[in-house]
């Protein structure tokens, strides 16, 4: 495929729809270096690691469920870093409060060293107790862990060796090895309900949006703002992820939620062609490079 010129500064990106692609290495393969050749600059991956069956759990109608498809973040990002070369991986959120984040550091680590600093960690507190259960973590406190989980995960990014004692965690006089290539690696946070969007402007190094346009998304964007004012934090240093689903609309709707999105001072947007229109690896590219064209120039 021919790449097209894209000078925008919004980095554009894409969603990895791990809902659709399937389990074929080579259909993952092929996805992850057309969308490099083509220009785009990151590559975002959601993350579950178990769903309830709908059956057992009703309340789960409409979200994910045992029947979606979810490549695991870590594992999935060691095996693209080997097959690209420009491509940011972009967890887009990893559910902290569930997964130990002793372990969390040293897999990112990982990954950060095998891309070349490639990395960028998004992070959320999550939505599904049976994720929790199944892992063995607190539902209930998760709000409460997930800020010392980020002060953790930085210490171990930064210092070879370590004391940590909180709430939560403590690290006695020990560090993780490799150390990543980026220190720290870059902490974005994903969330929708007021207080966390506002500890997201606090604590985190960007904010990934998931609320379509429209008016909760323009309270969500005056929360941050309003957050970022307080603690003397500015835009024009923080990150600001948007997303456009290809699924929906045209070229002209697309251009027009870009366009949203460049008023919004977003650093960032990712296409994402997830939602049962386009079958096939050929199609979600296809779809991508559409979009891509669409919005040169702009």
């Amino acid at each position: 495929m021919a790449q097209p010129a894209n000078p925008s500064p919004i980095r554009i990106g894409v969603v990895f729809p791990q809902l659709e692609i399937g389990t074929v290495p080579s259909d993952i393969a092929r996805y992850a270096t057309n969308v490099e050749q083509l220009g785009f600059r990151h590559l975002l991956a959601y993350d579950h690691v178990v769903g309830g069956a709908l059956d057992e759990h009703p309340e789960l109608e409409g979200r994910y469920t045992s029947d979606s498809l979810f490549h695991e973040v870590f594992v999935l990002f060691g095996y693209l870093a080997a097959i690209t070369s420009t491509l940011e991986l972009v967890s887009g959120v990893i559910i902290l409060p569930q997964r130990q984040t002793t372990l969390v550091a040293k897999q990112a680590a990982e990954i950060d060293v095998l891309s070349g600093g490639r990395l960028r960690v998004g992070v959320g507190i999550g939505w599904n107790p049976i994720e929790y259960e199944a892992l063995n973590e607190n539902f209930h406190n998760r709000a409460r862990r997930f800020e010392e989980q980020i002060a953790l995960l930085r210490a171990l990014w930064r210092e070879n060796i370590l004391t940590f004692r909180g709430d939560y965690h403590t690290v006695d006089h020990a560090g993780i090895l490799p150390m990543p290539v980026q220190q720290p690696i870059p902490l974005w946070i994903g969330a929708s309900a007021e207080p966390a969007v506002r500890r997201a402007a606090r604590l985190g190094d960007g904010y990934l949006a998931t609320t379509p346009i429209g008016p909760q998304l323009d309270a969500i964007l005056g929360w941050l703002t309003d957050e970022l004012d307080r603690n003397g934090r500015s835009l024009k240093t923080f990150g600001l992820e948007g997303r456009i689903g290809l699924a929906q609309g045209n070229e002209d709707d697309w251009k027009r939620e870009f366009a949203f999105w460049q008023d919004a001072g977003a650093s960032h947007v990712s296409f994402n062609t997830m939602g049962g229109v386009y079958q096939g690896v050929d199609a979600h590219l296809a779809a991508l490079e559409r979009a891509l064209r669409a919005v040169e120039g702009m």
